[in-house]
């Protein structure tokens, strides 16, 4: 009887210990959950600087899938991208608010960015400016994208140990036909297009004449507005900035190698100061911290979850709707940073059977890709405007090939004087490696049924007649890619065909070409696509529409983020190997676009119009 008595206590001590540990694990559960779904609002300062510090691109869209890039984020191995739409929210927030008293720009860590995304940002801080407010600027290495925002500020501070690098423009590609004739690869190449060039990379050692001229052109055009744009905000002369540029090899070494001291003597900065002493100028304007240490301060990722949690949900308010198509063109369904036939398409049908949307904008920046998926946005777009909502498109750095042929419905056409357009043209690629294998030794040998069978084999060479088939297939699509740009520009197909061709253009010339209606900022096109809907200014709210999570993904996503951060860490090695993984990128890239265009039965519609 003491023997049972013993193990049923013992038996009741280990299942109330169980039951008491069950109660632990729940309630620590329910706390991250609550925690998750609470989230904490920073607090502002009374007086305060705003921080703008964005790290990595310059992005129109955050890439990935919105899951895992928080997962990888939080884990150290997501390149860290600044989205402009959040940095110019909080802007505009911020420039209302008597809270926030300077605007800081620490701009080291942006990488790189398109002219017209930065107009966009820079638009924003001028505003800022606008009403009265300081904007601050500093930085070690002012390169070009940088400097383009350093020069909106009232003040810029340069360190004494750093330099200001603008070099202008430029567009330099890499050639591997020799490589590709030694290892015997034969790369088919069907286009139509004068200038349509995207394939020479392929094909050629050297810049065709009709590349070189299209290109001196758009890169002329880019370096003018850039000019244009930073004279001005700097008040310097017009050709300020070209003279300090073309005379940067002389000046530098005559001053002893002290480049920061050259941009000083130009004009180009305010004064040469440490970090520490740019705190003590902003400690000057807005205060000490509570610690003492620093400036008293809010970063612009927290300001605008304060910014957030303080809009109050409007019932019933009507909306122009805005689709961001950022990145490359391709076929299904494809995550953010990409756009998908599938995907893009869906979206654009919610926003036409959604009732509060009375309006889209449809903010492009993208070189194109696949036009069979081009063609599946265009019919959903085409649709859109036949259910009576305006269709204004807005072109960032890019909207050109694909890119452009998605712009074609629109009811009218916003383009940056920056933005890379055009490139109106078809293309496929097809390699063969019937030589490839021959060098080792290995030979392709067989039957088929019928003239063809084995036609698609990248082992055997394409026949004559099959070549022929192919380039009347591009022939018709590039017919097809006439037809509609003719119809949403409202010009015959012979008036099309002159200034297409696979020529890529910059937004000015675009505009005189009729390729665009009008040069503007993204807010003019949504301002636009407004009076088309007859809406009042104060009628109607701004929404991004985006692929919906639901209740259940929205908590696993900041459940996975914040059991990712509490666990888990990237060693230093970890994040340097992924950052030489980015620096190597332009050398792998070339070999993912040429397995991605050599997919079978695809035209592609794309502009390898990249200008660094």
């Amino acid at each position: 009887m003491r023997a049972r008595s013993f193990f049923s206590g013992l038996w009741r001590t280990l299942d109330g210990l169980r039951r008491a540990l069950h109660l632990i694990v729940l309630l620590v559960i329910f706390g991250i959950i609550i925690g998750v779904m609470r989230g904490s609002v920073p607090l502002v300062p009374s007086r305060a600087a705003l921080v703008l510090a964005p790290q990595g691109p310059l992005v129109e869209q955050l890439a990935g899938n919105p899951r895992e890039r928080a997962v990888n984020e939080a884990l150290g191995s997501e390149r860290e991208q600044a989205l402009l739409w959040d940095l110019t929210e909080s802007i505009r927030a911020a420039a209302s608010d008597k809270r926030i008293q300077v605007l800081a720009l620490d701009l080291d860590k942006l990488e790189e960015a398109t002219q017209p995304s930065l107009a966009e940002l820079a638009a924003s801080i001028r505003e800022f400016r606008a009403t009265g407010k300081k904007v601050i600027a500093y930085g070690s290495e002012l390169t070009q994208e940088r400097y383009y925002l350093a020069a909106q500020a009232d003040e810029v501070y340069l360190d004494p140990m750093g330099f200001v690098l603008v070099q202008g423009y430029d567009r330099y590609r890499t050639y591997l036909k020799d490589a590709l004739d030694k290892l015997g690869v034969d790369i088919n190449v069907f286009r139509v297009g004068a200038f349509k060039s995207a394939v020479e990379t392929y094909t050629r050692t050297s810049m065709s004449p009709e590349d070189r001229e299209e290109s001196r052109v758009y890169l002329t055009a880019l370096w003018n507005t850039y000019q244009d744009e930073v004279t001005r905000a700097r008040k310097l002369a017009p050709d300020a900035l070209s003279k300090y540029v073309d005379t940067f090899m002389q000046t530098v070494p005559a001053a002893n190698g002290d480049a920061a001291k050259v941009a000083l003597a130009q004009n180009l900065v305010t004064g040469l100061k440490s970090g520490i002493e740019v705190e003590k100028r902003l400690t000057e304007l807005v205060g000490a911290n509570d610690d003492g240490d620093s400036f008293s301060q809010v970063s612009t990722t927290d300001y605008l979850r304060v910014v957030h949690s303080d809009k109050k949900l409007i019932l019933g308010k009507q909306k122009v709707g805005v689709i961001v198509a950022a990145g490359e063109i391709l076929d299904g369904d494809q995550p953010p940073g990409t756009i998908g036939g599938d995907s893009m398409a869906r979206l654009i049908r919610d926003a036409r059977e959604d009732k509060d949307v009375k309006a889209v904008v449809l903010r492009v920046d993208s070189p194109g890709g696949s036009v069979f998926a081009s063609e599946e946005i265009y019919r959903e777009l085409v649709a859109l405007k036949a259910a009576g909502k305006p269709l204004v498109v807005s072109m960032g750095g890019y909207a050109a090939s694909g890119g452009y042929y998605i712009a074609a419905p629109a009811d009218e056409i916003w383009a940056n004087p920056a933005t890379i357009t055009g490139s109106i043209g078809i293309f496929a690629i097809i390699p063969t490696v019937d030589k490839t294998l021959a060098k080792v030794g290995v030979s392709v040998d067989g039957v088929g049924t019928t003239a063809l069978s084995g036609q698609a084999r990248l082992d055997r060479p394409l026949s004559d007649g099959a070549k022929a088939v192919i380039q009347s297939v591009t022939t018709h699509g590039y017919d097809e890619f006439l037809a509609r740009v003719s119809a949403g520009r409202g010009k015959s197909v012979a008036e099309v065909n002159t200034i297409a061709q696979g020529r890529v253009w910059a937004g000015t010339d675009a505009k005189r070409a009729g390729l665009v209606d009008q040069l503007g900022l993204f807010n003019d096109a949504v301002k636009s696509a407004a009076r088309r809907a007859k809406l009042a200014d104060k009628d109607y709210t701004v929404k991004f529409l985006e692929p919906k999570l639901t209740w259940a993904q929205s908590l696993t996503l900041n459940l996975k983020t914040r059991l990712a951060r509490m666990f888990f860490r990237a060693s230093p090695d970890q994040v340097a190997l992924a950052q030489l993984a980015q620096r190597l990128d332009p050398v792998t890239r070339q070999a993912q676009l040429l397995a991605r265009f050599s997919q079978p039965n695809r035209l592609y519609a794309y502009c390898f119009c990249e200008v660094r």
